[in-house]
């Protein structure tokens, strides 16, 4: 029976044992301080190794029983309540996971250590005064013992029979490669990314110059003492792991593997879809977009058929800007420009906007070849550091100019950045559900956000409204891509999923490799887009018939905007309770 007691200070206390817990463990993640502007730990990396995930996983139950023990059977407000189904949900996911944490590989070209060690020094370690410039050497320093416990997660991953493609750790070796080529390592070659940024912040520091020249002594004893020769092993790690690795690229290869897909499409779509249901829908998904791009091709006046269509956009050189700098910067100009431009019209469709800015920077040097085509990146809640969108300007025939607007209202504004940085400056909310990530709530409301342009009257060129169809059957074909490669009833190759792409899609050959080997580095995440999309977008039409002339879009963003990240199944209850409140 539960026991009687006030909604409101049984929240209270709810949310304060909330913001202990919060509190616990961003002590315990000196990289999660650093993406958020503090400076509590700057000198530190994470302790990544397997003695602390278990020590982790420990805490984790402690905290669910807890959870349980005091607030399960109290009475809490409809906020505070939500607050326990989300907190529950953390940890039930956490333990989950944890049985699969050997199976992505740490050196992997989306999101592997040897790109988070420099993307972190440069772009989210400030340095303002002659302290940050000391911790910035200190966290220089602390790379070495990071690295060797990125090697032995490499090692206790394969003794568990995990060993990633080759492809995955010749990327990892070239990303190592460029972070120590140039000075202070090799001086010919110019400067390394890692000087090159240290000794540019140390110059725009008010110091004396024997105090600027003694802070880059000391950053240039740790790159060549420390940095490099952590470096160099785990280049070694790589190459000997590559020459073990095979070319098989699904994940039935691994030992339980149709298990820990199913793991990770339950992870990353927070639905009980299975891969057969996925791979379906995907596939009836592409004949539809096809059905639209054929119709919207007529409109433009093309008179051969789609496959035609594909091979025009993908070879005539007006859909691309020059592979030149002038070309790379009039993309970038572009891309802000309609990022402006939407920003001047949110009101018609939000309650609320973003305090934070958002920049558009190309991918950096040392990464590029390795980076997706774009990606964003979220500023520091307590930094004032904006939010970022990245472009890989590396090859300029992966960025058309049909799909540029799709991919700034995905990336920038109304997608990522707004959603990102509206979280994070909901002070009403509980910390851990301002900073909470869920890829389908995510991924789905920017896909969300290139149709919402749509409804708001963008996309006035015929080629443009054409780029957005083409960026949602993207998303389709990844929901048929990803579980063809892991799937163990399917075991598609990696060409076989590239020639799907290519067969189906307007895509380049080169934006078609590196997303399918995304797709096996990290299985099941590409499929959270498109089902996260059509949830929002069903949630938004069943709202509109239910309510008719009470329905406002505004409402209905802010209540799907306003909790934060939640699992689509969380989200659904969030807009009903919206809709009973309406009526």
């Amino acid at each position: 029976m539960a026991r009687e007691e006030d909604p409101l200070p049984a929240t209270a206390r709810l949310n304060g044992w909330l913001e202990a817990r919060y509190e616990f463990w961003l002590a315990r993640s000196p990289l999660q301080q650093a993406y958020l502007g503090l400076k509590t730990d700057a000198g530190k990396w994470d302790d990544i190794g397997d003695a602390r995930r278990k020590d982790d996983l420990d805490k984790v139950q402690q905290e669910l029983a807890d959870l349980k023990d005091n607030f399960q059977s109290v009475n809490l407000s409809p906020a505070g309540s939500l607050s326990y189904r989300l907190y529950d949900d953390r940890c039930q996911t956490l333990i989950n996971e944890f049985p699969w944490r050997h199976y992505q590989c740490p050196v992997n070209q989306v999101d592997g250590w040897q790109q988070e060690i420099p993307s972190v020094m440069m772009n989210v370690h400030g340095v303002e005064n002659v302290e940050d410039a000391q911790s910035y050497v200190a966290r220089l320093q602390a790379i070495t013992p990071l690295i060797d416990q990125v090697i032995e997660s490499m090692r206790l991953a394969e003794s568990a029979g995990i060993l990633a493609p080759k492809f995955a750790y010749e990327h990892a070796i070239r990303d190592c490669r460029n972070v120590i080529s140039g000075a202070p390592f090799d001086a010919p070659l110019g400067s390394s990314p890692l000087w090159a940024d240290i000794s540019g912040k140390i110059d725009r520091l008010s110091l004396e110059p024997s105090a600027q020249q003694k802070l880059k002594s000391d950053a240039i004893r740790v790159l060549v003492t420390s940095v490099r020769p952590a470096f160099l092993k785990l280049i070694a790690a790589c190459q000997a792991a590559e020459q073990r690795a095979g070319t098989e690229d699904g994940v039935w290869r691994y030992p339980n593997g149709g298990t820990y897909y199913a793991s990770r499409l339950a992870y990353h779509t927070t639905t009980e879809m299975s891969a057969a249901e996925i791979h379906d829908f995907g596939v009836s998904e592409v004949e539809r977009i096809h059905g639209e791009m054929q119709a919207l091709m007529q409109k433009i006046g093309f008179s051969g058929d789609l496959k035609a269509f594909f091979a025009y956009l993908k070879t005539d050189p007006q859909f691309y800007f020059p592979q030149t700098p002038e070309g790379k910067a009039a993309y970038l100009a572009r891309a802000r420009s309609v990022t402006d431009g939407m920003s001047r019209r949110l009101d018609e469709v939000f309650l609320r906007k973003p305090r934070a800015r958002l920049i558009v920077r190309p991918v950096e040097a040392f990464r590029e070849q390795s980076a997706t085509s774009a990606f964003y990146k979220s500023g520091g809640a307590f930094d004032n550091r904006p939010g970022v969108y990245y472009v890989n300007t590396s090859d300029m025939h992966a960025l058309p100019k049909y799909e540029l607007e799709s991919l700034a209202y995905h990336e920038g504004i109304p997608g990522h950045h707004m959603q990102i940085a509206l979280a994070q400056e909901m002070d009403d909310l509980p910390r851990f559900r301002r900073f909470a990530d869920h890829t389908a709530y995510s991924e789905g409301w920017a896909v969300y956000a290139e149709r919402l342009a749509k409804d708001m009257g963008f996309y006035q060129d015929p080629t443009a409204d054409f780029g957005r169809l083409s960026s949602e059957l993207w998303r389709a074909c990844r929901l048929v891509v990803d579980t063809g490669i892991h799937m163990d009833d399917k075991r598609w190759t990696r060409n076989q999923a590239m020639d799907y792409l290519a067969e189906n899609t307007p895509n380049a050959m080169g934006d078609i490799a590196n997303s399918v080997e995304r797709y096996i580095v990290d299985p099941g995440q590409a499929t959270a887009y498109k089902i996260g999309m059509e949830k929002i977008l069903a949630l938004r039409e069943d709202a509109k018939a239910r309510l008719g002339e009470k329905f406002d879009l505004r409402g209905f963003h802010n209540a799907v905007l306003g909790v934060g990240a939640v699992p689509l199944t969380i989200l659904s209850d969030v807009v009903e309770d919206w809709i009973k409140e309406t009526l």
